[in-house]
């Protein structure tokens, strides 16, 4: 096929053919296969689409396997949830054993946890614990590295055991006492890191498990897991709706805990901070970091008031409109004013760089000067 050839038959499959075509292109068998693909999911209107038959969804789930690369099946894929409500087509057994799994993905089936029939769950938690793996395989050791490195450098020990010296600042502590006779240094002074036994610092993660914040709650459930891995972090994981639920004693299985996380309902941050503070038990050594739009559905004044309070105390509060790579979301710009005004971070935050922001966290950086450097642009 002439270059010429190929760039008609790219406008051909962009066009779809029909009334829109004027390329009067003929589509080879597959491009026809491909074309029919795209045209029962974006001219579902015009054509019937998919319709509710699940061999006709099986048989289109495995068309766009072979025909496109695994980022654009994901796309497909949501696409096909949000404009034809195929949601029913990760009930069944046979579905999701097709379906390309994504953190979106992982967000519906959060959602639909409730009405997940018994014989689908073993395969539903089989997709889930894929992408969590893929994800902990990804993270887990940024994250860690950040952390641990942050505490490390903030925290020094004068009297360190032997597995707490930091050798590298010992050695320049010390090249004053080098001995050329015994090409060593003699370590009078030993530099060590903060006992890694003892938590140094509290974590309090508290996401807003509205259908909004899907995305969001799967990423911090992972990043939640990893952090409580850690022992110089204590932290704690709680998510809210209009109720509150303490799920840290899910954090060894992150696969769990974003099953114990409803999707959907209503919102009530106040009554969030308010469980935040009967918690937190050493407020000038906790960062809180509050995952949600900030429409709040119970009470601003309160909502305002409890934030005042926990910031008085001492509490680093940041707020994370999102944590995920979609961008800047829809958010009260009323309440991120008023905490603004508090002095407490308000932003979005992809999840490539949250190591870096619980790292400046940790260690008591200028988090507005931080997010700065990073180029993100603080709300208000």
């Amino acid at each position: 096929m002439t270059p010429e050839e190929q760039h008609i038959r790219k406008w051909r499959l962009i066009l779809g053919g029909g009334d829109n075509d004027g390329t009067s292109q003929q589509l080879g068998k597959q491009d026809q296969q491909i074309d029919d693909a795209l045209s029962a999911l974006y001219d579902s209107e015009k054509k019937g689409g998919l319709g509710a038959s699940s061999p006709n969804v099986s048989r289109w789930l495995g068309d766009i396997r072979s025909f496109f690369p695994n980022t654009v099946v994901q796309v497909m894929q949501q696409d096909a949830l949000q404009r034809l409500n195929l949601t029913q087509m990760l009930l069944e057994k046979e579905m999701l054993e097709q379906v390309e799994a994504d953190v979106h993905l992982v967000a519906t089936l959060m959602s639909l946890r409730g009405v997940i029939p018994d014989k689908t769950k073993d395969t539903a938690r089989q997709v889930v614990r894929k992408v969590v793996d893929e994800l902990l395989r990804k993270l887990a050791q940024p994250m860690q590295q950040a952390v641990t490195g942050s505490l490390n450098r903030s925290v020094r020990n004068t009297r360190p055991r032997h597995n707490e010296i930091n050798w590298h600042t010992t050695i320049l502590k010390n090249l004053k006492h080098y001995q050329p006779a015994y090409k060593t240094i003699i370590p009078e002074t030993r530099i060590g890191y903060g006992r890694r036994r003892t938590a140094l610092k509290d974590v309090v993660l508290c996401l807003d498990q509205s259908g909004s914040m899907g995305t969001s709650v799967v990423y911090s459930g992972i990043f939640g897991s990893v952090m409580a891995s850690i022992p110089a972090v204590n932290t704690k994981m709680i998510v809210f709706d209009t109720m509150v639920a303490d799920l840290t004693e899910e954090l060894t299985d992150p696969v769990e805990l974003l099953f114990g996380v409803q999707l959907g309902g209503g919102t009530d941050i106040q009554l969030a901070l308010t469980y935040c503070q009967q918690v937190i038990t050493r407020p000038l050594d906790t960062v809180l970091i509050l995952i949600t739009d900030l429409y709040e559905g119970g009470n601003p004044a309160h909502l305002r008031k409890r934030a005042q309070e926990l910031t008085d105390a001492g509490v680093q509060l940041i707020v994370l409109l999102a944590l995920n790579d979609e961008g800047a979301p829809s958010y009260d710009h009323d309440n991120a004013q008023f905490l603004t005004n508090l002095g407490v971070p308000v932003f979005a935050c992809t999840p490539d760089l949250f190591p870096d922001l619980m790292a400046a966290a940790l260690s008591k950086q200028d988090i507005a000067g931080w997010a700065s450097r990073q180029d993100i642009v603080l709300k208000k």
